[in-house]
């Protein structure tokens, strides 16, 4: 896809930014001055473990029981965590509410730092503010990118999700898709929303927004398979995970529909769905780095001041699409566990 006309004032810093922050992330754990501590601090850097005082971060995030795309989120930051001597908690809620809960948790625990997602941010701001009058230093990632900035975070880590929505539609575009459904697995998420919102404002044919239950996958099922059967002119199904996109691969059989399945996100199976033919490509917004770059942001500031951006500009991880083209070079991460 040619992406020369797409917006580049927001992402070229950010990624910038991401590429200072890892280079310090090396300097940081050797810039002791003086003799042998030098060289017992360079020796770990080099063996990729801080000696930095053990610091505890909290990962609050609103991950649904089940979803495995949260699975690779802590897998980077317990990666992250390892390599800083951090010492990780994480918690999970979809339920807003909780979820704020979750952030009072760990500013009772008396964290060193917090890193948290932003789906719903309204029902978050008062706890993101009572975390800040803490002393606690906060980070959003996945969700929130919008709003980050309005409630003081210090950085934030993921991908534009009207950028990749926008890339999606002329993605769209260039297959000659004419009728797209976008599943909404979660009403009122902003990201989720944002998605569909940037597929619609590029995409030049049909986009209907079809709102599912995403905790319960049986009437994910039958909701995507009624509205195929409904409309045969659907020739895309979008959804925003790959697991609805797995499940509305099932959806368009039992239809006995001829629509093509593109998702959001990725994981190991949505590799092998794209490699069988399943799933026509995906758009990998990388959530292992999200979680990695989040702790690891929270050491780097705790432990030499540093913040990616500068507070101005979000460090995006996304959107990257993956297809039968290069799934092959993706695949063998994704075995690991990791994409």
């Amino acid at each position: 896809m040619d992406r020369t006309s797409r917006p580049r004032s927001r992402r070229f810093p950010a990624l910038v930014a991401a590429a200072a922050a890892a280079a310090l992330m090396v300097t940081g754990c050797s810039s002791d001055s003086g003799g042998k501590k030098a060289e017992e601090s360079a020796d770990n850097a080099a063996a990729g473990k801080a000696d930095t005082p053990r610091m505890k971060v909290a990962l609050i995030t609103h991950a649904a029981p089940g979803d495995t795309f949260w699975d690779l989120i802590r897998k980077g930051a317990e990666a992250a965590a390892d390599k800083d001597n951090v010492d990780l908690l994480y918690s999970n809620s979809p339920d807003a509410a909780k979820q704020a809960n979750l952030v009072q948790n760990a500013i009772d625990q008396k964290v060193d730092g917090i890193a948290i997602t932003l789906a719903k941010p309204d029902a978050m701001k008062a706890a993101v503010a009572k975390a800040k009058k803490a002393g606690i230093p906060v980070v959003g990632l996945n969700g929130g990118i919008d709003d980050w900035k309005e409630q003081g975070l210090l950085e934030y880590f993921g991908q534009d999700e009207s950028v990749a929505g926008e890339a999606f539609g002329e993605k769209l575009n260039e297959l000659g898709a004419k009728n797209a459904v976008c599943v909404i697995h979660e009403q009122g998420h902003v990201a989720l929303e944002a998605r569909c919102a940037g597929v619609k404002k590029t995409f030049e044919g049909k986009t209907t927004n079809l709102y599912v239950n995403g905790t319960n996958m049986p009437a994910v099922k039958s909701t995507i398979t009624a509205k195929l059967k409904q409309d045969s002119s659907v020739d895309y199904v979008v959804t925003l995970g790959a697991p609805f996109a797995l499940t509305a691969a099932q959806s368009v059989g039992d239809a006995k529909s001829k629509a093509k399945v593109a998702t959001f996100d990725l994981n190991k199976d949505m590799v092998k769905a794209i490699e069988d033919g399943d799933v026509d490509f995906a758009v990998d917004q990388q959530p292992y780095l999200q979680g990695y770059l989040s702790v690891d942001a929270l050491w780097l500031y705790k432990t030499n001041g540093n913040f990616s951006g500068g507070g101005q500009e979000p460090v995006l991880t996304g959107p990257a699409f993956v297809d039968k083209e290069n799934v092959a070079d993706i695949a063998k991460f994704a075995a690991k566990g990791t994409r």
